[in-house]
């Protein structure tokens, strides 16, 4: 692919997460786009062959941005409940900076649209809650911690604190900051989260 073709692609990806940013509850028509981006909509199709491949389109940015930066969190940080703390706050503070995108996290953006992109936005978010659960079951074997809640309890707890947030900053039309109070409420949140096992102990 040429280098002019990736960045049309990205100009009509960078358009499109401004309308979503721009229009909070409007659903973007191509023909809405077009006029954003300043070329034809026939234009558009030849990079994207639909609507939904280009929603496509963001939501790979996001898997690709989130997962490679989890990585480098997963090599730089030995402890289980600082690598949590730093991947949640990770997701906050991307959908903060990329207001737009994170309507496609919540799904507000996706009414309409094919089932196959609300399943990309799941498989997203069961891979990040598979994620921190790994991290936990981790944490027994690297910390002798397990935590207090069954596994799959506790990965979905801290999960579903950072999705609600996410939840707020939308429906808020992006006033209520996701990363707002976090530094706060992590350590209430986490309070007596682990306990030490057996092997520990003695």
């Amino acid at each position: 692919m040429s280098s002019e073709k990736i960045n049309r692609r990205q100009q009509i990806l960078e358009a499109l997460a401004h309308m979503l940013e721009a229009s909070p509850g409007a659903r973007i028509t191509t023909a809405a786009l077009a006029k954003e981006v300043g070329f034809s909509e026939a234009a558009l199709y030849r990079h994207f062959p639909s609507k939904s491949k280009m929603f496509e389109g963001l939501i790979e940015f996001i898997e690709e941005t989130i997962f490679s930066r989890i990585a480098l969190i997963l090599q730089e940080e030995p402890s289980a409940l600082e690598r949590c703390q730093r991947i949640l706050h990770l997701l906050l503070a991307f959908c903060e900076r990329n207001p737009g995108i994170t309507r496609l996290l919540t799904g507000d953006a996706l009414t309409g649209e094919t089932e196959r992109l609300h399943g990309r936005i799941l498989q997203l978010f069961d891979r990040l809650e598979t994620q921190i659960r790994q991290i936990l079951r981790e944490a027994e074997l690297r910390e002798h911690l397990r935590p207090t809640l069954p596994l799959g309890g506790a990965a979905n707890l801290l999960l579903a604190s950072a999705e609600g947030r996410i939840v707020q900053y939308v429906r808020s039309g992006f006033k209520r900051k996701p990363t707002e109070y976090w530094a706060e409420q992590w350590p209430v949140l986490t309070s007596g989260f682990f306990r030490e096992t057996v092997a520990a102990a003695r």
